[in-house]
């Protein structure tokens, strides 16, 4: 059976000889020659055919800006362009190895590795398991939202040509439509001309879940019953496994521009988004229940419910009626679409929870079940019922986040109104005030009297204040987790609990409206974790609260700061190590754990195959629940084609199905001793390495000048600020645009720095090269922090980022680049010795990926290192300039 029609290279042919018919059409003979001369010379150097790239730098700084920003212009749009062939690409093989029985990390897969424990296993490991990835408003994503909309009406098209039979006139149709799609995409602006607002970051968020994934979890459930069915015996129930949720409009961290009105207007939009879609859905059912009643018994519980609602909705019930006579099931969907219509409304007779939704549709199942239409349940019903499982009346729960001292700072200048020397309290008194004034009835401060407060005291005091509010309209479940960046002490978070008290959203010891999430994410945090969570398991007020919320304890690590503190191999080795050390902490109070992973989108900052790095995390800490961020242009590569975003969903629940299984059969995974002392031995030498060259005079004005980091400051890419505090240091800089400017320079330090040094301290140290090869074969820890770290190496281009490296003054580049160099070299030959393999990655995609698109980066960067060593840019140089971000960034597939 002949699935397809095409293949990757006739689509990258085809698109990119569209590309240059447009090119020209829209510049010139003369432009199109000049890009065609830039790409064949690069392509000439990297096939050996020229010895230097000498003739293409001259080429490019010879044209005029204007010739410049085409070829610009030219590059980015290809690379948006072949990233689309790419992506058909994935489908195919998604659905030729789906039908040949071959896929890898299938839920068949995992539904035979599960068939062989007993049926009470198989139950408690789906039971325990709820992912629930988390979408971000990192600023990540380089492509404005008008450039993503052209782009996948263009790979509509090509599914179109490649997976349905068509006559010549369709497919001349379809390619005169993309021919307008790409010369509309290239009349249209690649750079944004204004810094996005939060609200358009929810937005697109929202997208993905609205137009995606409500459309895909529902296949996967019914994969993954399939699955099961055929693997085990007995009677098996598929339970909620996903939930979605999103900081996008409501993440305050560094981000003064999210306001209580950015966040109700998110949650207000989400839950009109989500209504709408269950009112679509329950329409299309009444389209299917079409049963007469008169040849049925709908039966009694049925009926009592369709009576409610008629008491319920007096005037609705009487159109039903007459709209649908003699059809009950098609009255009862008629009113629960009003009912659904009324959610939020002044009028009564809604929904009060979704939970009520629920129970209306089990009441159609039940009756469909008992008239023998168990196959109109499985197609139409159970579908429904696991989108409204899944979404909820929120779409995505959010997540509030804040810095710990934004808490601190609040709770002291609310309190010296009282009297009370907040900041002059030690640790220990900060506790003990806290757990009293939660402990007391009266409250201690007013929420909403901040006149005398400094504007972010008071910003932080009117969130709580809003919180209480948005959980009686929305509910609880729609905005219930508040995460604490930096935090560092116990106080850290009673702070949070003892707000959240005052404004009512906690009462204990009855009730506790949110989740309270530490999120560690340096050295000292981790460290400390004993310290922190023991000491709060402890404490009165906080066990109380934990109580309330079924005593999980949900903690957040940060992989982010955490690398760019340490670097990349001691801070996956001090994760790893404290994930360990929190999941005895929790054992040891009785709390079950759920791990937090902020995880980014490049391998520095905890990125890579997601299914991979949920089987590689400790058996102790796969307690079955588990909550990751999704970001950036990470987002879009996942979640923007249904067919990969269904695969993604899939891969992760085949992993955490076989992690969880595997934590049950074996609670404590063996790592060798000799494999502990190896890792502790090569982590502090690479962190000492790592943090020397960051503390090394000058270092920063080496980062400054060899890289791009001036340019992406200034692009708008999202609408948090680039650092904390304006400040030119490492430590003050975000994570993400720290990686970015390392990725455009084509040195991607982060993701491998020191792990040479690291080798070769344990190698001097008495280890021995058959330990290491040992480790990498038995332990997923060790093969898949070296096989990211691979993937960070294989990316990297020492040609190129020496030319970044030329733009530093010449005493700075000579301290620095020889000594980046050498540890790349070093990591390179230490890594393919390890994995015993003679590349250095594993994987035959990313080889022809590298080899089809590292061409046609290079003139983007050598066109990039050209306009930033000028120092008076003129308007165009300077768009053209950012327009090279953008385009590396799509070649890369990669910002930060």
């Amino acid at each position: 059976m002949r699935l397809h029609n095409r293949d990757v290279r006739q689509d990258v042919r085809e698109l990119g000889a569209l590309l240059g018919t447009v090119l020209e059409e829209q510049t010139s003979r003369r432009s199109f020659e000049t890009v065609e001369s830039s790409r064949q010379a690069a392509i000439e150097y990297r096939s050996g055919d020229r010895e230097s790239r000498d003739p293409l730098v001259t080429e490019l700084e010879g044209l005029s800006p204007h010739q410049q920003r085409i070829v610009a212009r030219a590059f980015t749009t290809y690379f948006e362009l072949i990233n689309l062939a790419e992506e058909r690409e994935r489908v195919r093989t998604i659905r030729t190895e789906s039908h040949e029985g071959t896929l890898d990390d299938s839920l068949e897969t995992a539904a035979e590795e599960l068939g062989d424990a007993d049926v009470e296993t198989v139950q408690r490991v789906l039971d325990d398991v709820l992912i629930e990835p988390t979408f971000t408003a990192h600023p990540t994503e380089a492509r404005r939202k008008t450039v993503k909309s052209k782009l996948r009406e263009i790979s509509t098209s090509l599914e179109t040509l490649d997976e349905r039979l068509l006559t010549d006139k369709e497919e001349r149709q379809l390619w005169r439509d993309i021919d307008a799609e790409v010369t509309s995409l290239w009349q249209t602006p690649q750079v944004r001309n204004r810094q996005p607002e939060p609200e358009d970051e929810a937005r697109n968020v929202q997208w993905y879940l609205e137009n995606t994934l409500f459309e895909v979890v529902g296949e996967v459930y019914d994969e993954l019953d399939d699955a099961i069915d055929a693997e085990i015996p007995g009677d098996i129930e598929i339970p909620k496994l996903f939930e979605f949720r999103s900081w996008a409009g409501s993440d305050r961290d560094g981000n003064p521009y999210v306001t209580p009105d950015v966040t109700a207007n998110t949650l207000e939009r989400q839950r009109s988004v989500i209504l709408e879609q269950y009112r679509t859905q329950l329409k299309r059912l009444s389209g299917v229940l079409s049963q007469d009643g008169s040849r049925i018994d709908a039966g009694s519980e049925f009926q009592a419910s369709l009576e409610r609602d008629r008491d319920r909705l007096p005037g609705s019930a009487r159109t039903a009626e007459e709209r649908y006579p003699g059809e009950p099931y098609r009255q009862k969907l008629k009113l629960m679409r009003e009912r659904l219509s009324r959610v939020g409304d002044v009028r009564p007779g809604g929904y009060d929870d979704v939970d009520d939704l629920l129970v209306d549709l089990e009441v159609i199942a039940t009756s469909l079940r008992n008239n023998g239409a168990e196959s109109v349940v499985d197609a139409h019903v159970d579908p429904i019922r696991r989108q409204v499982a899944t979404f909820g009346f929120s779409l995505a729960s959010l997540d509030l986040r804040e810095h710990q001292a934004k808490h601190t700072d609040a709770i002291a200048d609310a309190l010296e109104a009282e009297g009370i020397d907040y900041h002059g309290l030690s640790e220990d008194e900060r506790v003990e005030f806290l757990t009293d004034a939660v402990l007391q009835d009266e409250l201690v401060i007013d929420l909403g009297d901040t006149d005398e407060l400094s504007d972010d005291s008071a910003r932080v005091l009117r969130l709580f204040d809003s919180l209480a509010d948005w959980q009686t309209e929305y509910g609880v479940n729609a905005i219930d987790t508040y995460c604490i960046s930096m935090t560092e002490e116990p106080s850290h978070v009673l702070e949070v609990l003892f707000l959240a008290d005052q404004a009512g959203v906690v009462s204990l010891p009855e009730h506790a409206g949110i989740d309270i999430v530490p999120l560690l994410e340096t050295e000292y945090a981790l460290s400390g974790a004993r310290r922190i969570m023991g000491s709060l398991f402890e404490n009165e007020a906080y066990a109380q609260a934990l109580e309330a919320r079924g005593r999980t304890q949900e903690i957040m690590l940060g992989y982010s700061d955490s690398n760019k503190e340490n670097g990349f191999l001691a801070a996956n080795w001090s994760l790893y190590k404290n994930q360990r050390r929190l999941g005895e902490i929790c054992d040891d109070h009785d709390v079950t754990m759920r791990l937090f992973h902020g995880r980014g989108g490049s391998i520095s900052r905890g990125g890579g195959p997601m299914n991979e790095a949920l089987l590689a995390l400790p058996n102790s800490t796969v307690t079955g629940q588990v909550k990751f961020t999704e970001q950036g242009e990470a987002i879009a590569e996942k979640y923007a084609n249904p067919r990969i975003a269904e695969r993604n969903i899939e891969q992760m629940l085949n992993a955490q199905l076989r992690a969880r299984k595997q934590a049950i059969d074996q609670p404590e995974e063996e790592v060798h001793e000799e494999w502990v002392d190896a890792m502790e031995t090569m982590a502090d030498a690479a962190r000492r390495e790592y943090r020397d060259l960051l503390e090394s005079d000058g270092f920063v004005q080496y980062f400054e000048q060899a890289t791009p980091i001036t340019v992406i400051e200034d692009l708008d890419l999202g609408s948090r600020p680039a650092s904390r505090s304006g400040e030119r240091t490492v430590e003050d800089l975000r994570a993400i645009p720290w990686v970015f400017s390392w990725t455009q320079s084509r040195c991607i330090l982060p993701g491998w720095y020191a792990i040479a040094t690291g080798v070769e301290a344990y190698l001097e140290d008495g280890g021995s090269m058959d330990t290491l090869q040992e480790m990498y074969d038995e332990w997923p820890f060790f093969q898949t922090t070296l096989d990211n770290a691979a993937l960070s190496l294989s990316r990297t281009e020492l040609e190129i980022a020496e030319r970044y490296a030329e733009m530093a003054t010449d005493d700075l580049r000579d301290r620095f680049f020889p000594r980046v160099a050498g540890e790349y070299e070093r990591t390179t030959d230490l890594i393919t010795e390890i994995g015993q393999r003679d590349t250095l990655h594993t994987r035959d995609w990313l080889g022809e990926n590298l080899e089809r698109r590292n061409p046609y980066v290079d003139p983007l960067n050598m066109l990039q290192v050209y306009l930033l060593n000028r120092t008076h840019r003129t308007d165009i140089e300077e768009r053209t300039l950012r327009l090279t971000v953008k385009g590396i960034a799509a070649g890369m597939k990669n910002t930060g």
